[in-house]
């Protein structure tokens, strides 16, 4: 992509420059200031009503600060620590204020010596110290050995039902094998039951839970304006995406793709197949793209509806927009380097994580 016009971005630590290829849209000044430093490798990020943050680290930590004041948060469920896999996404509640609910993804250990994504609800204390009632909502079946792929975000969908992403764990046949949750989304009440509307919960053979299908590595999620999932997903060598998911839908890994194995082989049968859905864009070479977040316009109008995903390899944020869907500016500043999670605070503020700089940083104008 051709970048056409360069502009400077006003930084908390600094000059940091911002390149755009729509430059009737492009945000010509931002301040971008760190809300929480000295993490070790955070992962998920949600900015509280009335101020103040959790923020998921990796090894199995859940850290709450507000005022300067920062404690680890206890009562958390137990994590297996092992390559990809720790402490991953936190969501809070829709009705957070009154609930104080939260919702944690995590690898969780299991009896097999392996471990597999799972997900857990959970109240958060009044002073904010530790966690209530938490309860395993849902676990992947069967799990595996080895660290790769476990996704995981969480959404809480305008219905209340939890979508939740699931990597194929390296293990690329099990994307297409509806028996198992590996390269799936899945859909779960808030209690962890079912839904009756789920797309295979009358088809035999087929785990209820899956929403949908074929993903690679989805370390992305989030809610468009219409209420409508969207993520971000690794590729291998070119082809990561940005997909639109719809109920029942099959997304192709390992069987179609627009990159290629590290090997340099081809991967399936190609690009597109019957039966299996096109990406709304992809990236070649491959961004590692991470959190992704549609914008509201609260503080930055003309971005309302815009997509933003993180890039783990390249250190920026990639702005995208329109219809068919472009990458149309990175954010690419000092503070974005490794960027883990994006995310929309309360006052429209957009936070995100980076991992290099072991910081929560938040974007305004």
């Amino acid at each position: 992509m051709t970048f056409v016009k360069h502009i400077v971005a006003t930084a908390a630590i600094g000059l940091s420059s911002v390149y755009a290829a729509d430059p009737a849209r492009a945000q010509s000044a931002m301040t971008i200031l760190p809300i929480a430093e000295g993490l070790e490798a955070p992962w998920g990020v949600a900015p509280l009503p009335g101020g103040g943050l959790l923020v998921t680290e990796k090894a199995g930590r859940l850290v709450y600060e507000k005022d300067g004041i920062r404690h680890e948060v206890s009562n958390l469920p137990e994590v297996a620590v092992v390559g990809q896999g720790g402490l991953l996404d936190i969501t809070l509640a829709q009705d957070f204020e009154q609930s104080r609910e939260l919702f944690l993804t995590y690898a969780k250990p299991q009896e097999n010596g392996g471990a597999g994504t799972a997900l857990a609800s959970a109240r958060l204390s009044d002073d904010g110290s530790r966690l209530e009632n938490l309860t395993e909502l849902f676990a992947m079946k069967p799990g595996s050995s080895g660290g790769q792929h476990f996704g995981s975000r969480v959404v809480e969908a305008p219905d209340g039902t939890l979508l939740m992403t699931i990597g194929e764990r390296g293990d690329r046949p099990a994307a297409q094998d509806r028996s198992r949750h590996n390269g799936s989304i899945i859909r779960v009440n808030r209690d962890g039951s079912i839904p009756d509307d789920n797309p295979f919960v009358d088809t035999p053979d087929v785990l209820p839970e899956i929403w949908s299908y074929g993903h690679r590595n989805p370390q992305g999620a989030g809610l468009d304006l219409e209420g409508r999932l969207w993520v971000s997903e690794h590729g291998a060598k070119g082809g990561d995406e940005v997909n639109r998911i719809s109920k029942g839908s099959n997304y192709g890994w390992p069987v179609i793709s627009y990159g290629e194995h590290y090997s340099g082989e081809k991967i399936g049968e190609g690009s597109a197949k019957e039966g299996m859905e096109q990406p709304e864009f992809y990236w070649d070479p491959s961004i590692a793209p991470a959190g992704l977040m549609v914008y509201s316009g609260a503080l930055f109008p003309e971005w309302e509806g815009d997509i933003f995903v993180g890039s783990l390899k390249f250190d920026y944020i990639a702005r995208l927009s329109g219809d068919p869907l472009e990458e149309v500016e990175q954010i690419k500043t000092e503070e974005t380097a490794r960027v883990r999670d994006v995310v929309e605070g309360p006052e429209g503020g957009i936070w995100f994580i980076s991992e290099v700089n072991g910081t929560v940083y938040r974007i305004t104008p």
